[in-house]
């Protein structure tokens, strides 16, 4: 999940890319990124095509503060 908002954050936003860029299958992609959006973290885009619509996401603000404070706990812990 973090991997998804990460590559979202970086400018990242339609869900093959965010897929490659999470280095994930398909199917776990759609999952997260449908959990993603259902918790505010991300919110979904969508724009009319000829055969079918066109998905974007773009990272919300408590998408931001969530990779903060993650980053910042991967600061404190010591690997």
């Amino acid at each position: 999940m973090l991997d998804v908002l990460s590559a979202v954050m970086n400018g990242i936003d339609k869900p093959t890319r965010i897929m490659y860029a999470a280095n994930m299958a398909w199917t776990p992609t759609n999952s997260i990124l449908s959990s993603l959006v259902s918790q505010g973290l991300l919110t979904l885009n969508e724009t009319p095509g000829i055969r079918r619509s066109k998905r974007s996401y773009e990272i919300t603000e408590k998408g931001i503060n969530t990779l903060r404070y993650f980053d910042g706990l991967k600061d404190l812990i010591e690997i």
